[in-house]
C-alpha cells in the first residue's frame, strides 16, 4: 500500500496526473486502473480540505448528473470527476438529518427526533425530542477543528437558536446561518406562518437586516469565500459547511436564472419523468430491470386548463432556475478555490438533505389565508421577491423519480438523495456506488479522509460538560471509495433504523420495513426488498413472513434503544403545525400587549365605574 501511494503522488506531482484522471473514461471508473484500491491521501499529502454542500429538499433526480433535465453544470462535474452513491438514505426531514450529518449518530440520540414546528405537545422536552442538538454529541466541525482545521458554517442552521447550539459552540469558528427550517430568500421575513420573524445569526449575533440585493444562494457562498480568504495566512486546511436554502419553499430565484427555463416544462410531469427514467437507466444509476413506483397518468395534465398547465410550467421553470442559482454560486465557489491553487487539494462532499417536498400549503386554509397577505402569486413573476409558490403535488412527485414518497414519509422518495464525493486521487472519475449507505456515514468517512485518529469513533468520549458523548454509529465509506468494486459498507445483518413523526422504517441488507403514518399511509408495517423493487411495489411480509418477524423485532430494539415515542392517533401535520406555532410563538410574542391592552380595557371600566353617580342620588 505504502508503494502505491508514493506512486500516486508521485503521478499526480507530474502536472498532468490529477488532469488525465479527471479525463477518464467511465468504463474504467467501474474496475479501476489496477487490481488493487488506491490511497485516499491527498495529492499534496497534507490533510485536505473538506467543502460539503448540503442543498435542500432536492429530489433524487432532480441534478443532471442524476437524470435530471435541470442545469446544473459545476455539480455534474464534480460527479463525473468523483463517485455517485445511488443508494444513499437520510432523515425524510430537514432538521434530522442535520442532526445525524453533523454528528454521526442517530437523530433521537443527538436531540432531534423530530422538529420542534411538528411535534406532539405530548413529546416536547422527553428524551431525544427536544428539537435541538443536546450536549451528549460531538459534531464534525468540533472534532475537525481540534485536529487543527478551521472551520465556517453558511447557510440553513436548524439545529437550535440558543447560545449553546448555535454554530460557535458547535466547533465552528466563523458562521452566518438561517436558524429556522426556512426563511424567504430575498428578505428577512418567515416563510410561513410558524416563525413570528426570521432568525438569522452571524458568529452568534442576532441579525436584523439583511445587505442590499441579498439573495440566499449569493451571500451563503460570499461569506464562505470571505472567511476563507480572511484566514488563508493560518496555512491550515478548512473544513466548509454550505447549507443552502434551495430548493425549499419558498421557491426564488434572481430572475436571469428562471428566465432561462421560459417555455420549458410544458409537455407536462409524465414527459418530464419519462424523460429522467430513460436517462436513470442509461447511466446505470437505476437497473434495468428494477421496479419504479407508480407515475403520473397523463390525464392528470390534459385535464388541466390552458391556463392551469401554463400555471404549472411556471412553476416548475423557478424550481429549475433556483436549482441552477445555487449551482452558479457553487461554480464560484470552486472558481475561487482554483484561482487560489486550493482546489486540487480539496474534497467536496454534495448531498440533499431529504427528498423533495410534494404538497400545497395553499391547500391549507389558514396557510393560504396567511400567503395571500403576505406574498403574491403572479404567474409571470413566480419565484420573483415577493412571490411565493411551491413545486406543488406533481412536481414534487416527477423530483423523486423513480421512487415513491415524499419529504416527512418513509417512501424511499423521501428517503433516497443524491451523495457525490469528489477531490480524492483514489476515486477513478464517474464511478457508481449502489451499496446501501446512510447519513450517519459522512462523519466517520471525514474524520478518516482528515487523517483525524478514528480509534475512539466507536466509543463514547468525555466533553466540556462531563457527558458521555453519544457514540458515532456511522462507517466510513472509504472502503466503497477505494475498492474497485462494490463493496458492502454495512454488513447484511446490520439494522439500521429510522423514524419521524410515526413514519418509519429499518434497513437490513437488501431489505426495508416500513410504516407510513396518514395520509400517504395506513400505519401498517409492509416488507420491500428495496434490491430488485426500489419502487416499493411489491410486499413481502407474507412471502418472507420470518423476515418480516425479525425485522419487527429489529425495529422494535431500536425503537427502545433510542427512545422512539409513539404518536397520539389522531396526530396531523398541518393542525399540529399550527398549535405549535399559536402556543409557542404567537402567544408568548402577542400576550403581553393583550394583557396591557385588557388591563387598559378594565381600568377604564373601573374609573367610568368610580364616577359614575349612583341612583336616586340625584339632588332635586
Amino acid at each position: 500500500m505504502q508503494s502505491i501511494r508514493q506512486l500516486v503522488k508521485s503521478f499526480l506531482g507530474a502536472g498532468f496526473g490529477l488532469a488525465l484522471l479527471a479525463w477518464l473514461p467511465a468504463v474504467v471508473a467501474q474496475t479501476g486502473a489496477s487490481g488493487a484500491p488506491l490511497s485516499s491521501a491527498p495529492p499534496s499529502g497534507a490533510p485536505p480540505n473538506i467543502v460539503l454542500i448540503v442543498a435542500d429538499d432536492i429530489g433524487f433526480s432532480d441534478f443532471g448528473s442524476y437524470g435530471g433535465e435541470i442545469e446544473t453544470p459545476h455539480i455534474d462535474a464534480l460527479a463525473q470527476a468523483g463517485i455517485r452513491f445511488t443508494n444513499f438514505h437520510v432523515a425524510s426531514s430537514c432538521a434530522p438529518t442535520r442532526a445525524m450529518l453533523m454528528t454521526g449518530t442517530d437523530s433521537h440520540l443527538a436531540g432531534i427526533g423530530s422538529m420542534r414546528e411538528l411535534m406532539p405537545l405530548s413529546h416536547r422536552g422527553r428524551p431525544g425530542y427536544g428539537g435541538v442538538l443536546n450536549d451528549r454529541v460531538q459534531t464534525i466541525a468540533q472534532r475537525l477543528q481540534s485536529a487543527g482545521y478551521r472551520t465556517s458554517a453558511a447557510g440553513k442552521w436548524h439545529l437550535g437558536i440558543e447560545a449553546r447550539n448555535l454554530p460557535p459552540a458547535r466547533g465552528f469558528d466563523f458562521s452566518v446561518i438561517q436558524a429556522d427550517s426556512g426563511s424567504d430568500n430575498f428578505e428577512m421575513r418567515p416563510y410561513l406562518p410558524m416563525q413570528a420573524e426570521a432568525y438569522w445569526f452571524e458568529n452568534g449575533e442576532r441579525l436584523r437586516s439583511l445587505s442590499q440585493g441579498f439573495y440566499s444562494s449569493t451571500h451563503f457562498v460570499d461569506k464562505t469565500i470571505e472567511f476563507l480568504r480572511s484566514s488563508s495566512s493560518q496555512r491550515k486546511p478548512f473544513f466548509a459547511y454550505v447549507a443552502f436554502m434551495a430548493n425549499h419553499t419558498p421557491i426564488q430565484a434572481p430572475a436571469h436564472f428562471i428566465d432561462r427555463y421560459r417555455g420549458r416544462y410544458l409537455e407536462g410531469w409524465v414527459a418530464v419523468r419519462k424523460a429522467r427514467i430513460q436517462k436513470l437507466r442509461e447511466s446505470g444509476l437505476f437497473g434495468e430491470h428494477a421496479t419504479l413506483a407508480p407515475g403520473l397518468a397523463q390525464s392528470d395534465w390534459d385535464a388541466l386548463s390552458d391556463k392551469q398547465q401554463y400555471f404549472e410550467a411556471r412553476r416548475m421553470q423557478a424550481y429549475a432556475g433556483m436549482a441552477t442559482a445555487m449551482d452558479h454560486e457553487i461554480g464560484r465557489l470552486i472558481a475561487y478555490l482554483r484561482e487560489t491553487q486550493q482546489y486540487a487539494n480539496t474534497v467536496f462532499v454534495v448531498l440533499s438533505d431529504n427528498g423533495a417536498v410534494a404538497n400545497e400549503p395553499y391547500e391549507n386554509e389558514h396557510g393560504r389565508r396567511w400567503l395571500e397577505k403576505h406574498y403574491h402569486r403572479e404567474v409571470e413573476t413566480l419565484g420573483a421577491k415577493g412571490s411565493w409558490v411551491s413545486a406543488g403535488r406533481h412536481w414534487g412527485r416527477v423530483s423523486n423519480t423513480p421512487f415513491s414518497g415524499q419529504k416527512f414519509f418513509a417512501g424511499e422518495g423521501g428517503v433516497r438523495v443524491p451523495l457525490i464525493i469528489s477531490g480524492l486521487p483514489s476515486v477513478a472519475p464517474g464511478t457508481l456506488a449502489h451499496e446501501f449507505t446512510h447519513v450517519t456515514d459522512i462523519v466517520p468517512t471525514l474524520l478518516e479522509i482528515a487523517g483525524v485518529n478514528s480509534q475512539q469513533l466507536s466509543s463514547g468520549v468525555e466533553s466540556n460538560t462531563n457527558q458521555a458523548q453519544e457514540a458515532i454509529l456511522g462507517k466510513s465509506l472509504l472502503p466503497a471509495l477505494t475498492a474497485v468494486r462494490n463493496v458492502s459498507v454495512h454488513d447484511q445483518g446490520e439494522a439500521i433504523g429510522f423514524e419521524f413523526s410515526g413514519n418509519s422504517a429499518l434497513y437490513q441488507g437488501d431489505f426495508k420495513l416500513i410504516r407510513n403514518q396518514p395520509p400517504l399511509g395506513d400505519r401498517k408495517w409492509r416488507l420491500f426488498n428495496i434490491h430488485n423493487d426500489p419502487g416499493e411495489t411489491t410486499d413481502l411480509r407474507e412471502h418472507l413472513p420470518d423476515r418480516y418477524q425479525d425485522m419487527l423485532g429489529e425495529y422494535a430494539a431500536y425503537a427502545n434503544r433510542v427512545r422512539v415515542l409513539s404518536m397520539p392517533e389522531d396526530y396531523s401535520l398541518g393542525k399540529q403545525v399550527a398549535i405549535n406555532a399559536l402556543i409557542f410563538v404567537f402567544l408568548p410574542r402577542y400576550l403581553p400587549h393583550l394583557v396591557v391592552f385588557v388591563a387598559l380595557l378594565l381600568g377604564v371600566y373601573l374609573f367610568w365605574r368610580s364616577r359614575r353617580v349612583p341612583p336616586g342620588s340625584q339632588i332635586t
